[in-house]
């Protein structure tokens, strides 16, 4: 792994206690940054995941919807409630 220097600038009380909490942790300033770092680029492809995920779902929707797969309102409330009442059971058994 080929390493970079990522250099800005901080207001110097925020990092004096940055340092502190680090240090209080065993940890230095660097390493929590690098961890920061990680788990932030990990959320943002998380997020981005979920919305091709969501995407891709969407147009099945749209592409079954077009194709005339649809349901009525009764048959989703049926659907709806079957759900309702699986809950409860569920509750009623724990």
């Amino acid at each position: 792994m080929t390493e970079a220097t990522f250099t800005f600038r901080v207001d110097e009380a925020l990092k004096n206690d940055f340092a502190a909490a680090a240090k209080a942790r065993d940890r230095t300033g660097a390493q929590l940054l690098r961890d920061f770092m990680r788990s932030f680029v990990q959320q943002q492809e998380q997020a981005a995941e979920h919305e091709r995920w969501l995407r891709e779902q969407v147009q099945i929707g749209i592409d079954a919807a077009n194709a005339g797969e649809l349901l009525s309102a009764d048959e989703v409330e049926a659907e709806a409630e079957a759900w309702r009442a699986a809950v409860r059971r569920n509750l009623a058994a724990s």
